[in-house]
């Protein structure tokens, strides 16, 4: 199981790169080998400023639909317009071509999010 060091995670199995007052997310590795094959990723929040904890967009795998939960408050300010002809990348590549989103961050308390070795605490690793 991949899990990078360098991220932020949430046990809603979401990972978070935060970069100054930008941060981009998307889900774990654990989480898109436990949805299975990814057909359709819909986000349309894009300018919209979402809070902590709510949903920002749905990912659709061959067997179920699953929410997507906000690891931190801001502005969603880019939808990974790849996703659209290519949801597989989520499958393929978790932590580079396939993030989600990116937003510009509202509120600055990170403090809820996980460690790598917390997150694999989290899901028995």
């Amino acid at each position: 199981m991949n899990i990078p060091e360098s991220l932020k995670y949430t046990k809603d199995h979401e990972w978070v790169k935060i970069e100054g007052d930008t941060a981009t997310v998307g889900i774990t590795d654990f989480a898109q080998s436990e949805l299975g094959d990814i057909v359709y990723v819909e986000i349309e929040t894009e300018g919209e400023e979402v809070e902590k904890g709510e949903v920002f967009g749905t990912v659709e795998a061959v067997k179920t639909v699953s929410d997507l939960f906000m690891p931190i408050s801001g502005t969603v300010e880019e939808v990974n317009s790849e996703l659209e002809s290519a949801p597989e990348l989520v499958n393929e590549d978790p932590y580079e071509k396939g993030w989600l989103i990116k937003i510009k961050i509202t509120d600055t308390d990170s403090s809820e999010l996980l460690s790598a070795e917390e997150y694999k605490e989290v899901i028995g690793g």
